[in-house]
């Protein structure tokens, strides 16, 4: 009998790890979602009742649980080196001539597009992810594969005639929807945005648990084979022995014959990108020939078979029509450049960044000025300059705002830092419905479905002013309200009453306290048992 479960288990395994092999390297699915997940649920079910036949490399492991507090650190046995950057084509002739001068012999290229997230190598041994570890110092790195084995394009199991053992390496990079997707979430539950895919990218595979991990969207991939052998001549063959093993490769890449079919390469991917559903920040080209990668070898600090050729970041001229002023959570004064629209990198550009009054003054911003605006890794683009030429004298220079333009209070700024606050923070609108906002957020209390409008239009109703107001809400003060159904109501009762069985730590948090993170937060509840104390 158990003979049976087993082979049916490990079928399963089978069918599913091929499922995906079709799904994110094929591109060729062959059943639905649907079908998916009720072959993973039955899977999952066996598993639980059988754990005498777990295996790490599961499909079902995919979905994350696992928790890790501390991340091992671990040598990297082949050395993670940076590569060289170029900015123009002349410093990638250069590279070409030192090339062809070193091995007195033809070279083609491979070009890939240099995608902006963090990099991994990830170690197979017997066609299983043995470990993931970040890149690190370039020597040592973190171990991560829990949180790696919950991204999709990254293969558990491989297919066909791979090596017993080999490191790939590759970008775990998250696609522009899925960024807007976290953010958007962020912002229901009061959190600040992330600022760009990369650093939320990176930062994601440090998140403790994997299936939070999951949640994220993470994608990813492989470009590089390592070993002391390779089963292949060139390194545009790797590439496409790596894809048959089921890895995720770039369908981007391209063999080059030439220089010149390199620099056509990057001048169409330079405008193309901004189609791109990701971020990428510039062209890597690499030497073909393995045998003359070996001969070519390292600098101390990066290979002398690859280069990277770095876009320069995109800047428009547009109006300046207004500056507005935004009101945080915090009270923290926010100042905002409101633009004449322009096309930047693929959007439509509205707004700036202005951070705080120390980069309004050195910008010396005049009303209705012509600024030149740039799309670095942030959400808002940021003026990064003035056309003196096209100033109108008679417009006056940009005064900072001396009270706050929602409740009238005098800003004040502390000594030594760049922002001013609005002090009146019992009162000012802004600043009560955010401290609201985030003691509902998932990281608090976790309050469901009383999101960002809803508080806001329990504000308006002058149901509540702080959270403490939300215990005393019933059913029959929610029902008159705007778009507000029963179930939803009851729903939102039923939160509330939820959120009373969380751990102090939360409720710590979630008051927002200045200085009271997460992690201060677990500290004083460790110590202290109330408010009072």
């Amino acid at each position: 009998m158990s003979e049976n479960i087993q082979k049916k288990i490990e079928d399963l395994r089978e069918e599913l790890h091929q499922h995906n092999y079709n799904y994110y390297t094929l591109d060729e699915p062959t059943i639905s979602d649907f079908e998916f997940d009720l072959k993973l649920k039955e899977l999952q079910e066996l598993e639980k009742n059988h754990p005498e036949f777990y295996d790490s490399n599961s499909p079902t492991l995919r979905v994350g649980g696992e928790i890790t507090k501390n991340f091992p650190t671990v040598q990297h046995q082949f050395r993670m080196y940076s590569l060289d950057n170029s900015y123009d084509f002349n410093d990638l002739e250069d590279w070409e001539k030192r090339v062809q001068k070193a091995l007195n012999k033809p070279v083609e290229f491979v070009a890939e597009l240099k995608y902006d997230g963090a990099s991994i190598s990830i170690l197979y041994e017997n066609g299983k992810l043995k470990e993931a570890v970040t890149r690190g110092d370039g020597f040592q790195g973190d171990e991560i594969t829990p949180n790696v084995k919950t991204v999709s394009e990254i293969p558990m199991q491989l297919h066909g005639d791979f090596p017993d053992r080999f490191f790939i390496r590759g970008e775990i990079y998250l696609t522009r929807k899925n960024f807007d997707k976290i953010n958007k979430r962020r912002e229901e539950e009061g959190l600040d945005p992330f600022m760009n895919p990369r650093n939320t990218a990176s930062g994601s595979l440090k998140i403790q648990d994997s299936a939070e991990v999951r949640k994220r969207g993470l994608s990813a991939v492989l470009y590089q084979y390592i070993s002391s052998e390779f089963p292949a001549k060139t390194h545009w063959e790797l590439l496409q022995k790596a894809k048959s093993w089921g890895f995720h490769i770039s369908e981007q890449a391209k063999l080059c014959k030439t220089l010149d079919e390199v620099k056509a390469f990057i001048t169409h991917w330079d405008t193309a990108r901004h189609q791109l559903g990701f971020d990428i920040d510039g062209i890597v080209i690499k030497v073909n020939d393995l045998s003359q990668q070996r001969s070519l070898g390292y600098t101390a600090k990066s290979p002398r078979w690859a280069m990277a050729y770095k876009f320069k970041a995109e800047k428009v001229e547009t109006e300046l029509e207004k500056v507005t002023y935004q009101v945080g959570r915090t009270g923290a004064i926010t100042p905002v450049a409101n633009l004449k629209p322009v096309l930047l990198a693929g959007t439509v550009v509205k707004r700036a960044s202005l951070h705080n009054e120390d980069i309004i003054k050195k910008l010396g911003l005049h009303e209705h000025d012509f600024v030149f605006v740039e799309k670095g890794g942030e959400i808002i683009p940021k003026i990064v300059g003035v056309n003196l030429d096209k100033r109108n004298p008679e417009n006056p220079e940009i005064q900072y705002i001396k009270t706050c333009p929602e409740c009238g209070t005098e800003l004040v700024k502390i000594e030594d830092q760049a922002i001013h606050f609005c002090p009146n923070e019992l009162h000012c609108p802004p600043q009560v419905v955010g401290r609201m906002i985030h003691y509902v957020s998932r990281k608090a209390l976790n309050i469901e479905n009383l999101g960002q409008e809803t508080i806001e239009q329990l504000y308006r109703e002058k149901l509540v002013e702080n959270p403490a107001d939300f215990y005393a809400l019933k059913k029959e003060q929610l029902l008159p309200l705007e778009r507000m159904a029963e179930k939803s109501a009851q729903n939102i009762i039923s939160g509330i009453e939820k959120s009373k069985e969380i751990p102090f730590e939360k409720v710590l948090y979630g008051i927002g306290i200045k200085h009271v993170g997460e992690t201060v937060a677990k500290k004083l509840a460790k110590n202290f048992e109330s408010i009072d104390e």
